[in-house]
């Protein structure tokens, strides 16, 4: 008999689609298909085509209004693919744009709902990106704390300006005004890492989760008066750490959505950590273009001593192993464990 998986999935945030994944998504696919036609509706390019295009363009293919469904599509699909025989969903949550994704994956929000939440979010960012964001590392190479680059952040978020956007296990995310953007700059000593140069500004984000995007919470809490967020059929792990159970009251984490999940902090690594501490799940599991996330996941679960996870070693050798701690779904042999 199949032990099935105990199981945490995490949706990974809007720049999770690259030119790696362009023309994976599966043609005649029934959620596909209603996206793309709520998108027709809206007089703007379905899924399929820009999934279909003949090249990445990262004009058009990183462009919140249309990477943030294009994430959607394809985490909402692979989920839509985890068969109940061999994975038990215990608890759900998501990085940045990933909890919208979050709330459809937990019961919250129906697929056109939650449609209608990341559109109009991502739609907002038409020619009207809001501040910048930044990544810094504050790790080593080897994934252990490296006091010199936190201290370097540290510096950098005492700067006019320079907000915390996103804590993502071993990095952050700054989120800045124009000014703030050169000060963070002047803070954090380039380095190099993985063939990445860094610090690396996210061309064409705004800087979420930060003070700066209070008009656009505002808008949204006013478009979206009328968004129906019911209670989580599972779990849901916000990025404050909140932890809304099946049949928690939904009006509290409609207020949580439109409001500090866009101007406050998003603390991944306090979500990571508060599922598997509180739900001591057996993996977790990265749906879409999640595979990205895949070393901010390891990094958290190395701080939390997760299994006895020591450093980057560690975690390599427990993925080669019969029992691995994270699976990808866009990696095959990862993704036959949890899929029909």
């Amino acid at each position: 008999m199949t032990v099935r998986l105990r199981a945490v999935i995490v949706c990974p945030g809007r720049g999770s689609y690259g030119r790696a994944q362009l023309g994976g998504l599966p043609a005649g696919d029934p959620i596909l298909a209603t996206l793309d036609a709520f998108r027709a509706g809206l007089g703007r390019p379905t899924i399929s085509e820009l999934d279909g295009a003949a090249d990445y363009q990262p004009r058009l293919h990183v462009a919140g209004e249309h990477a943030s469904l294009l994430t959607f599509a394809s985490t909402a699909i692979d989920v839509a693919a985890i068969d109940p025989a061999k994975v038990d969903v215990i608890g759900v949550t998501g990085n940045s744009m990933g909890f919208y994704t979050a709330l459809h994956v937990c019961g919250a929000l129906e697929l056109l709902a939650a449609a209608r939440l990341v559109e109009t979010l991502g739609h907002y960012q038409a020619d009207h990106v809001i501040g910048h964001q930044l990544v810094y590392p504050i790790v080593d190479d080897d994934w252990r704390p490296a006091p010199v680059l936190r201290a370097a952040v540290d510096d950098a978020l005492t700067r006019p300006g320079v907000h915390l956007s996103i804590r993502l296990g071993g990095a952050v995310v700054l989120g800045t005004d124009a000014a703030g953007l050169e000060l963070a700059r002047q803070a954090l000593p380039a380095l190099e890492r993985g063939g990445v140069s860094y610090p690396l500004q996210l061309r064409l984000h705004s800087a979420f989760h930060t003070p700066l995007m209070a008009a656009t919470a505002a808008r949204a809490r006013a478009d979206l008066a009328d968004l129906v967020i019911g209670s989580p059929a599972v779990t849901l792990i916000g990025g404050d750490a909140g932890v809304h159970r099946p049949w928690a009251d939904p009006r509290v984490l409609w207020d949580y959505t439109l409001g500090p999940q866009i101007v406050d902090s998003f603390d991944l690594e306090r979500a990571i950590a508060t599922a598997v501490g509180e739900l001591g799940p057996d993996v977790l599991i990265l749906p879409g273009p999640g595979d990205n996330l895949g070393g901010a996941l390891a990094q958290i679960l190395i701080a939390r001593r997760w299994r006895g996870l020591r450093d980057r070693q560690d975690f390599v050798a427990a993925q080669a192993g019969d029992r691995p701690l994270v699976l990808a779904m866009n990696r095959a042999e990862q993704r036959a464990r949890a899929a029909r």
